[in-house]
């Protein structure tokens, strides 16, 4: 995958990060990621030449167990990292049944549900497998990421939904490198 190796270097600098990851994988959760703004944000900083600023709104942790669709699982697997790390940003989400809430087909795996997710730089995760190699799922890749790049994921099926997103999130004001395309 092109930028794999910068991603990870750039991933294991990050203290914090890997802390997390650690206790994700704690979780054994299958098809367990850290994902999302967390990510996407900590390389769009780095891209940018700006110092850690943590501007994520939450800590996505994604994962997928099709035996086990109770959101409690969720809400309980939540309260545990937040009492573990007194962080309350946790947010863990079965991808196995969030095809309910988005109205799309069962996804069939978590790189399949990311594939679907509003933008192609928001479509990726982290996790450390048992010898702390960092795995990377990234349905669209890292191309995007690393070019700046905001566009519709092309599994993504409401354009408006996206647009109201992007301008809501006011990206460019805080990455103004960033180029940002409308669907």
């Amino acid at each position: 995958m092109l930028y794999e190796a910068p991603f990870i270097q750039t991933t294991i600098k990050y203290e914090q990060l890997m802390h997390d990851l650690r206790r994700v994988r704690s979780l054994h959760l299958p098809q367990c990621y850290i994902g999302a703004g967390y990510i996407r944000n900590y390389i769009w900083d780095v891209l940018h030449g700006y110092a850690l600023r943590e501007l994520h709104s939450d800590i996505d942790v994604v994962y997928y167990d099709a035996s086990d669709l109770r959101e409690e699982r969720d809400i309980e697997l939540e309260r545990q990292l937040r009492e573990l790390t007194g962080n309350a940003k946790w947010s863990v989400k079965n991808q196995a049944r969030m095809h309910l809430r988005n109205g799309t087909v069962p996804y069939r795996s978590t790189e399949d549900a990311l594939r679907y997710w509003p933008e192609i730089v928001t479509a990726i995760g982290v996790q450390l497998d048992e010898e702390d190699r960092v795995n990377i799922c990234a349905p669209h890749g890292l191309h995007d990421l690393y070019q700046l790049v905001v566009r519709k994921s092309p599994f993504f099926t409401d354009a408006d939904y996206y647009n109201q997103r992007v301008q809501k999130k006011r990206w460019q004001e805080q990455w103004p490198k960033l180029t940002i395309i409308t669907a």
